[in-house]
């Protein structure tokens, strides 16, 4: 009777401990690990850190930017540059010397400074660009910086042992708006696609309201179990976030 007690004990505190650790991996806190007055960076899970850039701009004043590095086994791949070279170097140096890690690749996820503004310091740094190919035509059409590699409709990164991807669903804040989405941490990186819950329209002289609900909803579809959805403004926090775009843009 006494062995069977025993066992009874063992099994239960088994099933506690794992639970304990199941909700402790999903409840990551949040912290800031670096801050300098043109950079932050916010570690959001065990492998996945927002970097946030500032533009200054006329009507919306000093705009905080953010941009997605995902890490595994001392690999990175960043989504969106920093708003401009400085800031790019900052970034960089941040990643091979704290992280201790080299960048794989880096994604602009749209052809507006706030996502490919510091471009030419990873080009700088021998970093591959891969873009969707509509962000590379319209880089050059604005005499921006243009990514190296393009893709048509969707491209699957390696970092370390894990898939990244990228892909376009359709025309929202532009004409060529991607997200990028870490699978093995549920993480959604929305770039300017999408935005911070109570947030404003923003800037629409490139956008398409008329299909911007339509393009979420088949992020909203593809990607059923996102944990995190990070906006390319303000702050990040979960699927909540692509509903509330939804709402904003429907009949427009």
């Amino acid at each position: 009777m006494k062995i069977i007690i025993k066992n009874i004990f063992i099994f239960l505190s088994s099933i506690l401990m794992l639970s304990c650790s199941s909700q402790n991996k999903d409840q990551f806190k949040a912290k800031e690990i670096y801050k300098s007055k043109d950079l932050i960076i916010t570690q959001i899970s065990e492998n996945s850190f927002i970097h946030t850039s500032f533009k200054q701009t006329n009507d919306f004043g000093n705009v905080p930017c953010n941009g997605l590095i995902v890490k595994d086994n001392n690999e990175t791949i960043v989504f969106d540059t920093p708003t401009n070279d400085k800031s790019s170097e900052e970034l960089i140096e941040f990643i091979n010397k704290k992280l201790h890690a080299k960048i794989n690749a880096v994604i602009p996820t749209h052809f507006h400074d706030d996502s490919l503004g510091g471009l030419m310091a990873f080009h700088q740094h021998n970093i591959p660009s891969y873009s969707y190919i509509r962000t590379a035509e319209l880089a050059k059409e604005n005499n921006f910086v243009v990514p190296e590699n393009s893709f048509k409709d969707s491209v699957v990164l390696q970092v370390g042992n894990k898939d990244v991807t990228a892909k376009f669903f359709g025309e929202g804040h532009t004409k060529d708006n991607t997200v990028g989405y870490f699978p093995s941490e549920n993480i959604l990186f929305g770039g300017c696609l999408l935005k911070e819950l109570e947030a404003s329209k923003g800037y629409l002289g490139d956008a398409n309201v008329s299909v911007w609900s339509n393009t979420v909803e088949k992020v909203k579809k593809e990607y059923p179990d996102v944990k995190i959805v990070v906006p390319g403004h303000g702050e990040y926090g979960d699927g909540k976030l692509l509903d509330y775009i939804i709402n904003l843009f429907k009949g427009q």
